[in-house]
């Protein structure tokens, strides 16, 4: 019997090419969040990328991200952090600041991918 997911949304969806994610959050495997939005940052994008590797995409298949951030004073490290993990031609993005739910995170990233021809 399969254990029903924690909580009710899909983590991927496929759907005429496109590969919509819900938001990501900087969850350790034990479920700590690492100090520091360039750490944040990285995990939040590995996980997303360990995600779309389920459908056989990559981070070079990303067409869109929205990003959620708590403090606006993270901008400047976030955009270092986030250039290291995308090349040219770079997804549009969206980042606003809002407040997260998740004690300790400082950002959540949601994407959406193309699937390959």
């Amino acid at each position: 019997m399969t254990q029903a997911p924690a909580l009710p949304f899909s983590k991927i969806r496929l759907a005429k090419g496109l590969a919509f994610l819900s938001g990501e959050m900087p969850f350790a495997g034990d479920g700590s969040i690492p100090e520091g939005i360039a750490a944040q940052t990285a995990l939040v994008l590995e996980r997303i990328a360990g995600t779309l590797a389920t459908a056989g995409l990559g981070l070079d298949d990303v067409i869109q991200v929205a990003v959620h951030l708590v403090d606006e004073a993270d901008f400047g490290a976030f955009n270092a952090e986030y250039r290291k993990h995308f090349k040219e031609p770079l997804p549009v993005r969206t980042t606003v600041v809002a407040r997260l739910l998740a004690p300790g995170a400082l950002l959540e990233v949601t994407v959406t991918a193309a699937q390959r021809d």
